[in-house]
């Protein structure tokens, strides 16, 4: 889905915020890019739907180079992005008319824009929240309903730039709780995060620290390799901690632990 070839992005200053950055992930993968604040994390992510473009190096997109699509607004209908504050993505005075916003800017006919809202209204689980305001909402409903925006223009993979971090343990787990659903239903998730339980859920696990690719593979992997994380400033979460010092090295949960443990018995 997403291909990266020697990227890399600089400031106007000259200053490199990517550096030779090349990386695949697949369609249908869910892949947790983590790293410290200004590891490029989420500087990577933007090149996925356009709104970076590369100094140098390339940027592919279902197999096109960002640059050979039409125009950056049919990119970003491939690529749907959600960012850390929902409040900065709603802008409409109901939920309904939120969810809306994008497919009308479009032109997509009334009677396909209705059976979008009710579509992904109901993957979000705001259904019978259509004529709510959305300041009423709680955060992680918000979040919820940045993410129905970004569905109703049907992309194939959606990226979430830090998504829950604002959001409390409930909000990030409804959040976290959808993503599972369009997972499951093939698309492909990118999630820029800081919270390790988060990168478990993923397939793919995406360090970068200082602009560039550190590791690339499954969480289980790179929970292994305690010290280096701890070199970019990368903490382990707890349960992944006490396993590797009772030797069971890349537990990704409290239950995979207790099993692995039963078995060495």
């Amino acid at each position: 889905m997403f291909r990266l070839e020697n990227v890399t992005y600089e400031y106007q200053a000259g200053v490199k915020a990517l550096a030779d950055v090349s990386l695949h992930i697949p369609r249908g993968c869910w892949a947790a890019v983590i790293g410290a604040n200004g590891s490029g994390k989420s500087t990577m992510a933007r090149h996925l739907n356009g709104l970076l473009a590369a100094t140098s190096g390339r940027v592919l997109v279902d197999g096109r180079d960002v640059n050979e699509y039409a125009n950056v607004q049919q990119l970003r209908r491939k690529v749907g992005i959600v960012f850390q504050n929902p409040d900065n993505q709603i802008v409409g005075n109901s939920v309904e008319e939120d969810v809306a916003f994008g497919p009308e800017n479009l032109g997509v006919p009334r009677d396909e824009m209705r059976r979008r809202i009710t579509e992904v209204l109901g993957m979000v689980g705001l259904v019978g929240r259509e004529k709510a305001d959305p300041n009423n909402l709680s955060g992680g409903q918000k979040q919820r309903l940045a993410i129905a925006g970004a569905l109703a223009m049907q992309p194939e993979a959606l990226i979430l730039d830090e998504a829950t971090a604002m959001l409390d343990p409930v909000g990030a787990a409804e959040v976290l709780e959808v993503l599972r659903r369009l997972h499951a239903g093939g698309m492909t998730i990118v999630m820029i995060t800081h919270s390790m339980a988060e990168v478990a859920e993923a397939e793919l696990a995406v360090v970068m620290a200082n602009g560039r690719l550190q590791m690339a593979a499954p969480p289980a992997e790179i929970f292994r390799r305690e010290q280096e994380l701890r070199g970019w400033h990368i903490e382990l979460p707890p349960v992944t901690q006490l396993g590797n010092m009772l030797g069971m090295k890349g537990c990704l949960s409290l239950d995979e632990l207790l099993t692995r443990l039963d078995v060495g018995r």
